[in-house]
Parts: C-alpha cells; sequence; structure tokens
C-alpha cells in the first residue's frame, strides 16, 4: 500500500526594533500543528541587513520545529511501546 502525505511549513516573520522572529507552523499533520520559533537581533555595530535577520530567525525557528517534531515522534513511540525512547538528531 503506497501512502502519499503532504505537510507543509508556513514561516511568518515580524522585524521591529532591529529584532527579527520568525515562526515555523507546520500543516497537515494529523495530530495538530507543531510550531517552532525563533530571534535573531541585530548588533548596534553592524549593518542593518533586514534578510540576514530574516534568515538568521528562519533558521532557528526550523531548528526549534525539527526538535519539537523529534519530541513528537518519540513520545508517539513511547505511547506504543511502552518503553522510554530518546531520538538523536541523527
Amino acid at each position: 500500500m503506497n501512502t502519499i502525505d503532504r505537510w507543509s511549513v508556513d514561516i511568518y516573520l515580524n522585524e521591529a526594533d532591529g529584532e527579527t522572529r520568525a515562526e515555523a507552523r507546520l500543516a497537515g499533520r494529523a495530530a495538530g500543528g507543531l510550531r517552532g520559533y525563533g530571534t535573531a537581533r541585530c548588533n548596534p555595530a553592524d549593518w542593518d541587513v533586514p534578510e540576514i535577520g530574516a534568515e538568521l530567525a528562519t533558521a532557528r525557528a526550523l531548528s526549534d520545529l525539527a526538535h519539537r517534531l523529534l519530541e513528537t515522534a518519540s513520545a508517539d513511540i513511547e505511547a506504543v511501546t511502552h518503553e522510554h525512547v530518546e531520538l538523536a538528531d541523527r
């Protein structure tokens, strides 16, 4: 049996006062939407390049989302096996 599923991630960005905040929302999962968060701050000595802040905040939000998804998978495995599970990042 072939199963095709589609999950997507929407990234929401907000920039104010030299700080960029990103929220990564996982959509399409039966268990509900997981969210990851990330921020980036512009050092006053650096050039203000909003694109760099968006990239950093987004990367951090996606990393946070990945960790949360691993935690969810661990909990799901534990629920099935009734054994403690620790999943590595790789």
